[in-house]
């Protein structure tokens, strides 16, 4: 087990969430709470659902994240194991998800821009820059944090799976699953999985991040389906991209999507 984490007892975790009072985050894996560390730092902690994932597979997970390092993933800062209890200690991200912060007025044009660039990185990271060959599996709003400035953070491998480079065969997933609605054909086809199954995830998350279902008719193709939330406040030139770039990632043939690597290179070419 990885030694840069501190490993807490339930009690202290119980105690820093004054009872698991002050819930910020639910999902299919468990709840997540606010917390007071004894140094300070405020923390979220996500507990575990008891029937949710064995010992095995926690201790994997929190390794997992021990080999990940870098600005655009969510930092863990410790976990917990006793028991029936399994837990998670994470720094605290001030602004939620992305998919909290959508129907915001906190979002403008440049601040999506710069979410999908960051979250893009992050990806890219994981997919070809770590030591291992790290994919998430459900990249969607929820699983993207933003801090205090609105820089966004991946977060939640609770499906991720970690391979070493070195193998040829990339397909023994039988048992991975994402969210629906954000999970590529492969999944559904059962063909191999691949790193372009986040490719794919993040392309539909860059949808919900720029266009509006069901707006009227207007000058041009982007001023029709750009979010109303953005209305006259937007580059023109770096949302088309945005569009353009998602078209590409959710292309049905998985060899016809780029990299994340690809990704983030054409984005950075637009960054002011």
């Amino acid at each position: 087990m990885t030694t840069r984490f501190k490993r807490f007892s339930f009690d202290e975790l119980r105690k820093v969430t004054r009872g698991f009072s002050e819930v910020i985050g639910q999902g299919a894996g468990g709840t997540v709470y606010k917390g007071v560390l004894p140094d300070q730092r405020i923390a979220a902690i996500k507990r575990l659902n008891e029937a949710n994932q064995a010992e095995a597979e926690f201790l994997a997970e929190v390794n997992t994240i021990g080999m990940l390092n870098h600005m655009y993933l969510i930092e863990m800062w410790g976990y917990c194991v006793e028991g029936k209890h399994k837990l998670l200690v994470y720094e605290y991200m001030e602004h939620g998800s992305l998919a909290e912060n959508l129907s915001s007025n906190a979002l403008d044009w440049k601040k999506r821009f710069e979410i999908a660039v960051g979250s893009a990185k992050g990806l890219a990271y994981l997919h070809e820059e770590c030591l291992e060959w790290v994919l998430h599996c459900d990249v969607k709003p929820q699983n993207i944090l933003l801090d205090a400035d609105y820089q966004p953070k991946v977060a939640d491998f609770g499906l991720s799976k970690l391979l070493s480079r070195s193998k040829i065969d990339h397909s023994s997933f039988s048992r991975m699953r994402g969210t629906r609605g954000y999970m590529a054909p492969e999944w559904v086809y059962n063909l191999p999985i691949t790193s372009k199954v986040d490719v794919y995830s993040y392309g539909t998350v860059l949808f919900e991040m720029t266009i509006n279902i069901g707006t009227t008719t207007r000058k041009s193709w982007i001023e029709e389906i750009i979010d109303p939330m953005m209305a006259g406040s937007y580059d023109k030139d770096k949302m088309e991209l945005l569009v353009k770039v998602a078209l590409q990632c959710v292309a049905e043939n998985k060899d016809e999507r780029p990299t994340m690597n690809q990704v983030v290179e054409i984005l950075m070419s637009h960054e002011d």
